[in-house]
C-alpha cells in the first residue's frame, strides 16, 4: 500500500516512469511489486474466505458482486479522483481496480475447477502468454485495427480505443486481463499453502519464492524466453546502464520475467515477515487491513496535495493537474517536475494522514459487521 502511494505521488509529480537515471528508475521499479502482489493475494484471500457460512453469500457470488463493485468504482469515483474533471466522454479509465474486478468475476468460474486444473491454467497464462507476440509476428497493428481490436486490447494488448461513437480513442486499458487472471488464479491455488502449519507455510513461501527468483535470473541473464533482450547489440549505444536494462522488464502486459522478478521476492518476504511485529509492521498492517478504503481515499488526497504543491511552486501548472491522469495527460509543463525528496516527502505525508482514518474504519468494520463493509 505504501509503495502504491509512492507511485501515485510520482504520477502527479511529473517524474517519469523510469529512465536511465538510477534514482528515478528505482523509484518506479520498487513500485512494480504492488500490482502482482494485489492480484496474487486477492486470489489467496478468495480461497481463505471459503464458500461462505450461514447467511453469507457463496464464494462465487461474493467474487462476482465484489468484482462488479470494483469495476463500477473504477469507471466512476476513481476516474474522477484521478482527474478532478467530469469529461467522461473523452476519457474512460480501465486501470488496476477495473482489472482486479473483472478478474474476480472470472475467478468465480475458475474456482469451480479442481485445484490442479487451476494451477495448470494459471501457469499456462503466466508462462505461455509471451508466445502471442511470436505467433502474430508483427501483425499486432493489423489485428488491433479489426472490429475485434477493442476486445483484444481488453484481453491482452491494452491501450486505447474509441467507444460510444467517439471519433478518437477515449477508453484506456492499462491492465489487460491476461496474464493478470493467471496471477489471481495462481494466488487462489496458493491459498492451500496458506492453510498449512506456520513452519510448513513459511518453508513453502521460501521455496516457491526462491524458485521464481532463480527462474527470473536464468531467463533474464541468458535472454531466453519471457521478455525483450536487455543486452545492447554491438555498435549500438545503450540507453541505460546494464543493471537498469536487466531490471527493466515489461509490465504492460506483464511479461513472464516481470512476474517472476516481482512475485519471487514477494513470496520470500511473505514467509520471512510472518510473525514479525514492530511499530512499522503494525502501522502497515492497519493500512493493509482495509485496502480498498485506503485506495479510495489516497488518490484524491494525493491529487489534492499535488494541487497544494503546484500552488506553492508553480501555479501555472495547475491546469495540468486537472487533465486525464494517469494514462492520458498532456506533456509535463516545463520546469514543473518535482525533485525526488519532495516526492518521497509527500508520500510519507499522505500515508501518515491516512493512518488514523484507516485504523478507525478497520475497528468500526470489525465491531459493527455491516453487510456492505465486506466490499470496502
Amino acid at each position: 500500500m505504501a509503495l502504491m502511494a509512492l507511485d501515485h505521488v510520482r504520477v502527479y509529480s511529473g517524474v517519469p516512469a523510469g529512465g536511465p537515471a538510477a534514482a528515478v528508475f528505482l523509484t518506479r521499479w520498487v513500485t512494480h511489486f504492488c500490482a502482482p502482489a494485489f492480484f496474487f493475494l486477492a486470489g489467496t484471500s478468495a480461497w481463505l474466505r471459503g464458500d461462505g457460512g450461514p447467511g453469507e453469500p457463496s464464494r462465487a457470488r461474493w467474487l462476482v458482486t465484489r468484482g462488479l463493485v470494483l469495476v463500477a468504482l473504477e469507471l466512476t469515483v476513481l476516474r474522477l479522483a484521478w482527474t478532478f474533471n467530469f469529461d467522461y466522454p473523452h476519457y474512460v479509465l480501465a486501470g488496476v481496480v477495473w482489472s482486479l474486478g473483472w478478474c474476480m468475476v472470472l475467478l468465480a468460474g475458475i474456482a469451480q475447477l479442481p485445484v490442479r486444473a487451476i494451477v495448470a491454467l494459471a501457469l499456462a497464462l503466466i508462462a505461455g502468454h509471451n508466445v502471442i507476440p511470436l505467433m502474430i509476428d508483427g501483425q499486432q497493428s493489423a489485428l488491433l485495427a479489426t472490429p475485434a481490436g477493442p476486445w483484444l486490447r481488453v484481453l491482452y494488448f491494452g491501450g486505447a480505443f474509441p467507444i460510444g461513437g467517439a471519433a478518437e480513442p477515449n477508453a484506456f486499458v492499462l491492465y489487460s486481463l491476461v496474464p493478470w487472471i493467471g496471477v489471481m488464479s495462481a494466488g487462489y491455488a496458493f491459498g492451500a499453502v496458506m492453510t498449512r502449519e506456520p513452519a510448513a507455510r513459511r518453508a513453502a513461501c521460501l521455496q516457491l519464492g526462491l524458485a521464481a527468483t532463480v527462474a527470473f535470473l536464468v531467463l533474464r541473464g541468458f535472454q531466453w524466453y519471457g521478455d525483450w533482450p536487455w543486452r545492447t547489440p554491438p555498435g549500438e549505444q545503450p540507453w541505460a546502464p546494464a543493471w537498469i536494462r536487466f531490471l527493466a522488464t515489461t509490465k504492460y502486459p506483464a511479461s513472464l520475467q516481470f512476474l517472476l522478478m516481482t512475485l519471487g521476492p514477494t513470496l520470500i518476504a511473505l514467509g520471512a515477515l510472518e510473525g514479525v511485529s514492530n511499530g512499522l509492521t503494525r502501522v502497515l498492517a492497519v493500512l493493509g487491513s482495509v485496502p480498498l478504503f485506503f485506495y479510495l481515499l489516497h488518490i484524491p488526497l494525493i491529487h489534492g496535495l499535488a494541487l497544494v504543491v503546484a500552488t506553492a511552486r508553480m501555479p501555472s501548472a495547475l491546469p495540468w493537474l486537472f487533465t486525464n491522469h494517469p494514462m492520458h495527460p498532456p506533456e509535463v509543463p516545463p520546469g514543473y517536475t518535482w525533485p525526488l525528496p519532495l516526492v518521497y516527502g509527500i508520500t510519507v505525508l499522505a500515508i501518515a494522514a491516512l493512518y488514523a482514518p484507516c485504523r478507525w474504519y478497520a475497528r468500526v468494520r470489525a465491531e459493527r459487521r455491516w453487510a456492505w463493509a465486506g466490499y470496502v
